[in-house]
């Protein structure tokens, strides 16, 4: 038998569970599930028919995983040598059908999602992405390796994001969108190539964003992408201009740190 907190969790008895796997309180497990040994999941999880946990994954309270998610498999990497490494899954997230989260490599020990995220049916997200918290991932939406996903970033369907990219918060990418630069916080991304697309304006309204807070956006988004310069000079610029915020601290600091340069 699985190591179990209590007696109350519903496992069918058409699932298979390690006896090493521990199962928190109140689950709910259904038929066909597999949960491999070094499994750890907490309280109120749902896993519907069909759901793999493969050794190394950690998962929080209140998680809902739909038919056919696999979460731990081995990354596709053949850098990867069979160390020991987890995915690290948080809380209230709703994993829908045919998902895969792999998990992470030496490179960076695991693979972390966040909490109260949607990802939609036979998304991806691979080995060593930080994933953050609040997103909603559309379908068939694909990850590589090592990618940041920041807190509250809306990834439409088909979205092909190449690894070391980073996707930032509060963003609306465009269904279809391939990219291999950096999505900077609070734009729209789309087109073919990627392109800036102006500013996710509706997103920061809903979200709660003040006018005089978008209106200070807009401006330092129209020195990095309307008036001709460098990204050293943008930000500046921006220091020198814009009102100084946690939004404007944000954009420079992303700007500053890209890796792959940001969309332009």
């Amino acid at each position: 038998m699985a190591k179990s907190k209590n007696k109350k969790s519903m496992i069918s008895p058409l699932a298979y569970i390690h006896p090493e796997a521990v199962i928190g309180e109140n689950c709910e497990i259904g038929p066909f599930c597999y949960i491999d040994k070094n499994v750890v999941i907490g309280d109120n999880n749902v896993l519907m028919n069909s759901v793999t946990l493969l050794s190394g994954t950690r998962m929080g309270d209140g998680n809902t995983l739909f038919p056919g998610a696999v979460i731990g498999a081995v990354p596709q990497d053949l850098k990867f040598k069979g160390e020991e490494t987890t995915v690290e899954i948080g809380n209230n997230n709703k994993i829908r059908e045919n998902v895969t989260i792999h998990r992470g490599t030496a490179s960076k020990g695991k693979t972390v999602v966040g909490s109260n995220n949607l990802i939609m049916e036979n998304a991806h997200i691979a080995h060593d992405c930080v994933f953050g918290n609040g997103i909603i991932m559309g379908n068939s939406t694909k990850l590589a390796g090592e990618v940041v996903v920041d807190d509250n970033a809306i990834i439409s369907a088909v979205v092909l994001v190449h690894q070391f990219c980073r996707i930032g918060g509060y963003v609306m990418v465009q269904g279809g969108t391939r990219t291999s630069k950096d999505i900077p916080p609070f734009v729209m991304a789309g087109r073919e190539p990627v392109a800036y697309a102006g500013l996710n304006i509706i997103g920061l309204r809903r979200r709660g964003f003040s006018r005089e807070i978008i209106d200070n956006i807009t401006h330092a988004y129209r020195l990095i992408y309307q008036c001709n310069l460098t990204a050293n000079e943008a930000i500046e610029a921006i220091r020198k201009e814009v009102p100084m915020s946690k939004e404007i601290e944000y954009i420079i600091e992303f700007v500053s740190n890209s890796q792959r340069g940001i969309i332009r």
